[in-house]
């Protein structure tokens, strides 16, 4: 086995045993932090805590131009996992175990790469990615840190991604009048159905947008999550709440898109509330957006890394693109093993990131 791969199965196995799940993220600055401190002696490290479980590792040596940025935090094991979620298990040419894949794999390469090393690196390691609260990453580019750009390491097979979707969630009432079903009703007598009727618009106005394209992406994603109001089928029913989601191109409006969705029927919700905000990468109006797309291919096609296709999650990659980094999300394993039971990694995968990350870090030819 790769001395390199070897490392980094140990320090896998180590944060795998940390209980990092999000929710109910009850992570503080102790535990992971300390061990990940303990490798690490020749770095200058931060940590910061942001609250409610959001904590930032911040770890550098030297004056390094990029920043590797990795998510701690994963998502609940569920019944379905056949063995302890928090052991490393080995089968043949994977390593399983809870957040292998998504994405302390790639942490812990860094990590063996760090020891392995005596380049310039910096390393941003956080634990709010998972959940609908993000403060990790705002709180850290508060002082914009200077770096000529920042790869974000997700599940991508081993290739570079320059383009996702956005991600958009909204939660609205409609406010209807109480009342016995058996007489004639207005548009607006029953909350349910001015939910329904917003339900067969939206879908509409989905469907009209399919034909739009950006970097390999195509059209709307669009969901409604969750309809919940009404009392009992002979009552008109006086209030109800819709839960939806959309993810945008990169190109398309996010303004215009929440202000479209409100207004599709009339009369419009009672109340509209978006509840999380996660910008497409790039970040910008069209042209700016494609100005950093091929900024990142540009700087991707230099480091020697593979180019791949645009993907449809979202990452915080986003983030450092909208506070004007050149970025790109680069990691091993694949999206189709992440947040699954028995969630697993390849081991050819995390050793050829590795490598490759030893290479950049030791500024050596591709």
């Amino acid at each position: 086995m790769n001395p390199l791969l070897e490392s980094t199965l140990v320090h896998l196995r180590k944060l795998v045993s940390y209980d990092t799940r999000n929710p109910p993220r009850e992570i503080g600055t102790d535990g992971i932090f300390d061990y990940l401190r303990a490798q690490l002696p020749d770095f200058t490290v931060t940590v910061t805590d942001y609250g409610a479980g959001a904590v930032t590792f911040y770890a550098v040596r030297g004056k390094p131009a990029y920043l590797f940025n990795v998510h701690l935090d994963t998502v609940p094991d569920s019944v379905h996992w056949s063995a302890n979620p928090l052991e490393l298990r080995l089968e043949g040419d994977r390593a399983i175990g809870l957040g292998a894949c998504d994405i302390k794999g790639a942490a812990a390469a860094l990590v063996a790469v760090a020891q392995a090393s005596h380049g310039d690196m910096a390393l941003l390691l956080s634990t709010d990615e998972e959940a609908n609260d993000a403060r990790c990453i705002a709180g850290f580019l508060a002082d914009k840190p200077d770096y000529q750009a920042v790869i974000v390491a997700e599940p991508t097979a081993g290739q570079a991604v320059l383009a996702h979707r956005g991600i958009h969630a909204v939660v609205m009432q409609f406010a209807g009048r109480a009342g016995h079903a058996s007489g004639h009703q207005t548009a607006s007598d029953s909350a349910l159905h001015q939910a329904i009727r917003w339900g067969a618009a939206a879908l509409d106005y989905v469907e009209s947008q399919a034909e739009n394209r950006f970097g390999g992406l195509k059209g709307l994603r669009f969901n409604i999550g969750r309809i919940e109001g009404g009392i009992k089928p002979n009552m008109i029913a006086p209030s109800a709440e819709v839960k939806f989601g959309f993810r945008p191109l990169p190109s398309m409006d996010i303004n215009h898109l929440l202000e479209h969705f409100r207004g599709l029927v009339e009369p419009r919700p009672a109340s509209y509330t978006e509840t999380f905000r996660g910008l497409s990468l790039p970040a910008g109006d069209p042209a700016t957006a494609e100005t950093r797309r091929l900024a990142a291919r540009d700087l991707a096609e230099q480091l020697g890394i593979p180019v791949g296709n645009a993907v449809d999650f979202w990452t915080e990659a986003a983030l450092f693109s909208e506070a004007g980094y050149t970025s790109f999300v680069y990691g091993p394993g694949h999206i189709a093993q992440a947040h699954t039971a028995d969630e697993w990694v390849a081991l050819q995968q995390l050793e050829d990131y590795a490598l490759t990350i030893h290479r950049l870090v030791e500024n050596t030819a591709p």
